[in-house]
């Protein structure tokens, strides 16, 4: 018992001496001074202000594309197939060979039609004779009217003969329906072909078509007369220009798809039908679009916010600013805003969760610089911080996002390549990205053989 009181009488000393001294504690005045004051006050502020990383809303050029995948096929293109059953007599062309319109390509055995319009010929002379011999006989009036109409319908069978005989002759020769190329035949002298049996294709490669389809959500902004950048895999790194020339009227119900059709001059004959197509569809281009990092924007309840860093009351302090912005167009890592910013402008790319409401304190972290010489600005941060905090910010996150810039800068060259000769496949030196750009001697070479009207652009042809 007497154990127990001799520690109970301890414990009631020591608390009473604890609160002693926190009581002197208190009634001290304070030892800090006031130079010392001023520089731990912002500092502690300065540390409690979230860190963000910011981007600067920029001015581009932005063109308004989509990407497909297409097909190439002759402007013109047929096989050839013989209209009567014979054997071939003669083959008046090569593998590969250009050919005129009207040309002679395979002439049949032709004997017996040939016997057949010496015949029709006989009998027109004979049916020609009878007619005018009954002309004149009923002039002196020794035959009837009716024989003379008899010898005239003679007359006009006859020349029907003939026709006819001529017609079966003609038929025996297979000729080229237009300018083209041949390809390999399927046939040799000797062989007997029925009708309808292959022979040969021809295509016209002077001018190719792209054939290719869009979401139909593109069927109000693709038209005729718009230009299509492509790439062919064969031919890397060599764009080309389709002029579009006609757009499907039917939306083709499966795939909620539209046809499109481009023609592309290849009169240098680099490209061949059948080749598969990357196509870059533009639809159109704006100057001085706005547009920030993707990341920025804060999707909330059907509409888009970002969170823009302007400069608090207090002097050297950055502070934010929720802005709900209209958004436009979209490009990889690039999103376009319509309203609500202007170009300039602050905005937030990281950090958002930390700022819970507008006014908030920020720090601005420049991640263009090396870790252990990373550059703040906030609350507190001096004249120099806060001066630099801006465009720190603007270098950096767009630096880290500025893959759009250049990316923007080959989407307006896009449209460059599109301003080359009007469907004319657009040379190294005017194409897009730095391929073509590497091509300079093969674009001099391939303007030298370019000559005479695009034949995208003849007449009807342009319409096919």
């Amino acid at each position: 018992m007497a154990y127990n009181k001799k520690y109970t009488l301890m414990a009631l000393i020591g608390v009473g001496v604890v609160s002693g001294v926190a009581w002197w504690a208190q009634r001290q005045p304070p030892t800090t001074t006031p130079s010392s004051a001023t520089t731990t006050t912002p500092a502690a502020a300065g540390t409690k202000a979230p860190a963000v990383e910011v981007a600067k809303v920029e001015s581009i050029t932005l063109v308004d594309e989509t990407q497909a995948v297409g097909s190439l096929r002759s402007r013109q293109g047929v096989v050839l197939r013989p209209e009567v059953a014979g054997r071939v007599k003669q083959i008046f062309f090569n593998d590969g060979q250009r050919v005129r319109k009207g040309q002679v390509l395979v002439q049949f055995e032709d004997q017996l039609q040939q016997a057949q319009v010496l015949q029709a010929r006989a009998e027109l002379s004979i049916a020609e004779s009878n007619h005018k011999r009954n002309q004149e006989l009923v002039g002196q009036n020794f035959i009837s009217k009716r024989s003379l109409d008899e010898s005239g319908a003679a007359l006009e069978v006859a020349r029907a003969k003939l026709s006819l005989a001529d017609a079966s002759l003609q038929r025996l020769k297979v000729l080229a329906p237009f300018d083209g190329i041949t390809g390999l035949k399927q046939f040799n002298v000797g062989d007997y072909l029925k009708d309808g049996a292959d022979m040969v294709n021809i295509e016209d490669l002077d001018a190719v078509l792209l054939d290719f389809r869009l979401p139909e959500r593109f069927q109000a902004k693709i038209r005729a007369g718009q230009k299509a950048l492509l790439t062919v895999d064969a031919l890397p790194g060599l764009p080309f220009t389709a002029i579009v020339q006609a757009v499907d009227p039917l939306i083709e119900a499966n795939g909620r798809s539209v046809g499109v059709r481009g023609c592309i001059d290849n009169r240098q004959q680099s490209l061949r039908p059948g080749m598969f197509a990357r196509v870059n569809a533009v639809f159109g281009s704006r100057e001085n679009a706005l547009v920030i990092p993707e990341e920025a924007i804060i999707p909330q309840g059907g509409r888009s916010f970002v969170v823009k860093v302007v400069a608090g009351e207090k002097p050297d302090t950055l502070v934010s600013q929720r802005v709900a912005v209209k958004v436009g167009l979209r490009q990889p890592g690039k999103v376009e805003i319509l309203e609500g910013l202007a170009a300039g402008d602050t905005v937030v790319t990281a950090g958002h969760q930390r700022l819970q409401k507008d006014a908030t304190a920020v720090r601005v972290v420049d991640l263009s610089q090396p870790s252990g010489a990373k550059v703040a600005a906030g609350a507190g941060a001096g004249p120099s911080g806060a001066a630099g905090a801006a465009p720190a910010a603007g270098n950096a996150p767009s630096g880290a996002n500025s893959a759009a810039s250049p990316a923007a800068g080959g989407a307006t060259g896009a449209p460059a390549s599109g301003a080359a000769p009007t469907g004319a496949p657009a040379p190294a030196s005017q194409g897009s990205g730095p391929a073509a750009a590497a091509k300079p001697g093969q674009s001099a070479a391939r303007n030298l053989v370019l000559s005479g009207p695009n034949p995208c652009l003849r007449g009807a042809d342009a319409a096919r």
